[in-house]
């Protein structure tokens, strides 16, 4: 086998292992973390290898209509923000919109976390609404975490993995900076893929 033959095979095994990345991540109903990954090569590429590869298959989405995105949960595809019109028109019932007050009291939470639901109260204003914090537990993107050592014990709430997810943010640090943390919400919210 000549030098020519064999880089030539050094790329097509690495076009393979890139176009496995595409279709796990592709089949996959949930972003697919690193760790997973490793385990699906079983252990033959390193973290920062499969990092790499990944930083290459997002370059090869460059020009199409999805993108390869990095969220809390691990790596997953979604639609472009210049194609969410024509998704939102073919599909109508995606996305629900989310309502000022719910985006309000999920910014409250995300910024100021861990918060009490008399934390919330006071940052708002108003008195919360029951079914707002209920829609975000059901919706898995506020838990409780801890509990304030005051009289009753207030729980402590902080945000998930599944609602960085939801937003299209890898970390917290993502979050837009802290003007109107409603706008900032809705802002996302409109940006966000509801795949």
């Amino acid at each position: 086998m000549t030098i020519e033959n064999m880089s030539m095979s050094i790329d097509d095994l690495h076009h393979e292992v890139l176009m496995q990345l595409e279709a796990i991540i592709f089949a996959s109903d949930a972003p697919v973390s690193i760790a997973r990954l490793k385990e699906a090569f079983q252990d033959q590429y390193s973290k920062q290898q499969l990092r790499l590869f990944l930083q290459q298959l997002a370059v090869l989405q460059h020009g199409r209509s999805i993108e390869l995105i990095e969220t809390a949960q691990g790596f997953r595809f979604q639609v472009r923000a210049k194609y969410r019109q024509v998704i939102t028109q073919t599909w109508p019932e995606r996305p629900t919109r989310l309502s000022p007050s719910l985006l309000e009291t999920l910014a409250v939470v995300a910024y100021h976390q861990p918060v009490t639901r008399a934390d919330i109260e006071q940052i708002r204003g108003v008195t919360n609404n029951s079914q707002i914090l209920r829609t975000l537990f059901d919706f898995n993107w506020i838990k409780e975490s801890g509990f304030r050592e005051l009289p009753g014990r207030p729980a402590l709430l902080i945000t998930t993995p599944q609602f960085l997810n939801a937003f299209g943010l890898a970390s917290l640090s993502q979050l837009p900076p802290l003007q109107d943390a409603k706008e900032a919400f809705m802002t996302l919210d409109a940006q966000a893929a509801k795949s």
